[in-house]
C-alpha cells in the first residue's frame, strides 16, 4: 500500500482506522529524515496490516505541535486514533516494524 501523504483536513480520517497507523513526521532538510524515508516506504509496501502516513512538519506545523514533535524524525503509531507508540529519531526497519505489533 502506498504512503499517504496527510494533511491537517485529512488526518483525522487517516488515524481513525480499524488497524494500527504510522505516521512519520519528518522534513525535507533533516538528514535522519532522509535515511528513515526509504524504510518507512518499504514498510508501507511490505506490510498489510497496517497503514502508514507522512507529515511534512515545515507545511504542518499545526498537527506537529499537536502532537509535541520537538525533534524529527519522529514516527507515531495510532490505533482507533489516539497515539499508542511514539520513537524519536533514526530507527532500524525491525523497531519500526515492531512498534505496529
Amino acid at each position: 500500500m502506498a504512503v499517504l501523504h496527510t494533511n491537517g483536513s485529512s488526518f483525522d480520517k487517516v488515524i481513525n482506522q480499524d488497524i494500527p497507523v504510522l505516521v512519520d513526521f519528518w522534513a525535507p532538510w533533516c538528514g535522519p529524515c532522509r535515511m528513515v524515508s526509504p524504510i518507512v516506504d518499504e514498510i508501507a509496501d511490505e506490510v498489510t496490516s497496517a497503514k502508514v502516513g507522512k507529515i511534512n512538519v515545515d507545511e504542518q506545523e499545526e498537527l506537529a505541535m499537536q502532537f509535541g514533535v520537538m525533534s524529527i524524525p519522529t514516527l507515531i503509531v495510532f490505533k482507533n486514533g489516539k497515539v499508542d507508540k511514539q520513537a524519536v529519531g533514526g530507527r532500524p526497519k525491525a523497531d519500526i516494524v515492531a512498534m505496529l505489533k
